[in-house]
């Protein structure tokens, strides 16, 4: 028995006529469509883009035209650096009060404990700029520079471990899966720059010889997003795309004749399927044959003023370090890169954070001042948003022994501290405060979506109204929980 046999075995000839000239119409239709209506239409601008916005994108005018984000993975211990807590001096290998505590979650890596002693930090604290904010002697080169961030002490996380800490930091959400910032930014913005990505990841190395947790390349995946919005990892050394040089033999030429006869077949084979990911692979084949110019030129320093390079110091001669990845984002948003965003590994301090801690700030603090003072100077800090954040917080009980020059610290999702600078964000303020433990916040507290939901205002997006249909649902960075634009901090 055949369905397809029975149906037009009993198929009418009014049927067969009727439906074919209904099918024959539409035809017609969609052949003249676009010769009725493009004369009379002018050519928009946006259609030469290879990344270009979403029709209403941005809902409004944006403060910020793109966003440079610095991850410091691990978990930076906000008591240590930016949450002075000059009473805990006073309460050395106290036991951290319950009330204090409240009998909240703890990891296994501390919940074995039979005590929770207080560790004060070791380092000294100073105000610094107009606004008096407080800041840790292990960032110097910061504090240069503390009246143009925004310090939101009260930010709070659900996850309490790194991957679902990390992954919800990015997407908005614990599970895997969800698309993260920067897709969701070159998904709605799109990019003005037609010969590099819209959003670019890179990962420089770090000096902690402590082990450190891995990165997931969901942190900067495109998820339910079309795959052309994934951020591009540029690599710390060597060369800083694989496979972006044309092979022995093969000259420009060449590589052009045969990326136009493959996109041929790949137009029919669309034709044939429907498949939008097949469109996908014809655009990156695109930008990676444009990259083959741009990316060389990008990461080629030689240009550089003598004073540019010394304001980022020593080591921004060091291929893969932090402070040329910083230099390498303002070259990126220099050429309109939508999103940057730089992922620091080895901040999970859980023994001897008083080494650690100030080796991992060695390698940033000056590259952040830089990368803010440079930006400045060139006038762009006022259409560029930077963030500097980790996943959470850290404990203000020590993990292991504690002594007078020596502790660790657990993770700690209920409160820490995250600084802003740039587009749409008020310089010299300090917003949110947490108790005198460190441990509880006690005034404006900040969620991570109410952290998103800022993050997108900044750049024009009404986070309710940006949203993507999967699995059933209208999905949004910012999830389906209440958030807040934190405005207390915009300029």
């Amino acid at each position: 028995m055949n369905p397809c046999h029975d149906f037009l075995n009993q198929l009418t000839r009014r049927q067969f006529f009727s439906g074919a000239g209904l099918a024959m119409g539409g035809v017609a239709l969609n052949w003249l469509a676009p010769r009725l209506h493009g004369a009379a239409r002018p050519p928009n601008p946006l259609d030469a883009r290879v990344h270009p916005p979403l029709g209403g994108f941005p809902h409004f005018a944006p403060k910020a035209k793109r966003i440079i984000y610095l991850h410091m993975n691990g978990g930076p211990s906000q008591l240590d650096t930016f949450d002075y807590k000059p009473a805990l001096s006073d309460k050395f290998d106290v036991e951290l009060p319950e009330s204090i505590r409240q009998g909240q979650r703890i990891t296994t890596m501390t919940s074995g404990q039979t005590r929770f002693p207080v560790a004060p930090s070791i380092f000294n604290f100073a105000q610094h700029g107009q606004s008096g904010a407080w800041v840790s002697d292990l960032l110097p080169h910061t504090a240069k520079v503390i009246d143009d961030l925004a310090i939101v002490r009260s930010v709070h996380t659900n996850a309490i471990n790194h991957d679902p800490a990390c992954t919800f930091l990015m997407s908005g959400s614990e599970i895997p899966g969800k698309a993260s910032l920067g897709s969701w930014l070159s998904y709605g913005l799109g990019s003005e720059n037609n010969d590099l990505p819209a959003f670019v990841v890179l990962t420089p190395k770090f000096s902690s010889k402590v082990a450190a947790q891995a990165l997931f390349t969901r942190m900067w995946s495109s998820g339910f997003l079309p795959t052309s919005h994934t951020g591009v990892t540029l690599r710390a050394q060597g060369d800083p795309v694989l496979f972006l040089e044309n092979p022995n033999g093969v000259d420009a030429g060449t590589r052009r004749a045969m990326l136009d006869s493959l996109a041929q077949f790949n137009h029919l084979a669309h034709a044939r399927h429907g498949d939008p990911e097949t469109m996908t692979r014809i655009a990156q084949y695109e930008m990676a044959f444009r990259m083959q110019t741009s990316v060389p030129e990008l990461t080629d320093f030689r240009d550089e003023s003598p004073e540019t390079l010394e304001l980022y110091g020593p080591r921004v001669k060091e291929p893969g370090s932090f402070a040329a990845s910083c230099l390498l984002a303002r070259r990126l948003a220099e050429r309109n890169v939508r999103v940057v965003q730089i992922l620091h590994r080895g901040w999970d301090q859980h023994g001897t954070l008083p080494e650690h801690l100030k080796i991992q700030c060695l390698d940033t603090d000056q590259g952040c001042y830089a990368l803010i003072s440079d930006l400045k100077r060139r006038g762009m800090l006022d259409d560029t948003l930077v963030v500097w954040a980790g996943e959470f917080g850290r404990t203000v009980y020590s993990q292991g022994t504690l002594t007078k020059t020596n502790y660790g610290r657990d993770h700690h999702p209920r409160c820490f501290s995250v600084w802003l600078a740039g587009g749409g964000v008020k310089g010299g303020v300090v917003y949110g405060e947490t108790d005198d433990f460190s441990y509880n916040i006690v005034r404006d507290p900040v969620s991570l979506h109410d952290l998103n939901a800022t993050l997108l205002h900044c750049l024009g997006i009404d986070h309710l109204k940006f949203s993507f249909k999967s699995q059933g649902l209208d999905q949004r960075l910012t999830g389906v929980e209440p958030a807040s634009v934190v405005r207390g901090i915009l300029a």
